[in-house]
């Protein structure tokens, strides 16, 4: 029996993986549960077997990626030099994650104002990782007597995360839009990291 749950294991990591790819390349709407089957060399019937439809499909590649993406930031906790290399290691870490998988992120631009309760749920989660990293480096800087003391450091990132969340670009015709295009993600990046220079100093002696 450990065997099989073995098998399908791999079956569904490998669905996943193959899954990942196309909509990456082509973004959701342009990927069909055929051209996964084809890739995999699977019957359409087999891939339904472990995903209903595309939609489970895609929200399952996310929380693999969501996954990943949170295992890195627990990998660095209490890791870093000061509280700057924290904060420029989030919002980086952030941005490459954003940048190497904007096709597949088609999904919120074309779903932004009614995505699914398990997408927030996801996204929840990458919330509450950045800000455990965040708020530990904030209370070890404090313990280290290199800024003040904070009573409420998870309200402190909380307020700052959304403030970085909603940076917008410089084009008046971009204002309104949640999912920022590709090509203005680079600006978005430089604020962030003008945002949280201003705040870092505003913690300093």
């Amino acid at each position: 029996m450990a065997a099989v749950n073995d098998h399908q294991d791999i079956k569904r990591e490998k669905i996943l993986e193959a899954s990942h790819q196309r909509f990456l390349h082509y973004g959701y709407s342009k990927t069909t549960m055929n051209e996964i089957a084809g890739d995999l060399s699977m019957s359409k019937a087999l891939l339904y077997y472990y995903f209903p439809d595309k939609s489970q499909l895609y929200i399952a590649v996310m929380r693999k990626l969501a996954n990943d993406y949170i295992k890195n930031l627990e990998e660095h906790i209490d890791t870093f030099a000061n509280l700057k290399d924290a904060f420029v290691f989030q919002i980086n870490t952030n941005h490459d994650f954003i940048v190497s998988n904007y096709n597949f992120f088609d999904f919120f631009r074309l779903n932004e104002q009614n995505l699914p309760d398990t997408i927030w749920e996801i996204v929840e989660q990458v919330h509450l990782a950045e800000l455990n990293l965040l708020s530990r480096a904030i209370k070890t800087e404090i313990e280290r007597g290199a800024i003040k003391p904070v009573e409420n450091p998870e309200e402190i990132i909380d307020l700052l995360l959304d403030a970085l969340h909603g940076i917008k670009v410089s084009a008046v015709s971009q204002k309104k839009i949640n999912f920022p295009r590709k090509e203005h993600l680079d600006e978005i990046h430089t604020k962030r990291l003008l945002l949280i220079d201003i705040f870092i100093k505003g913690l300093m002696y």
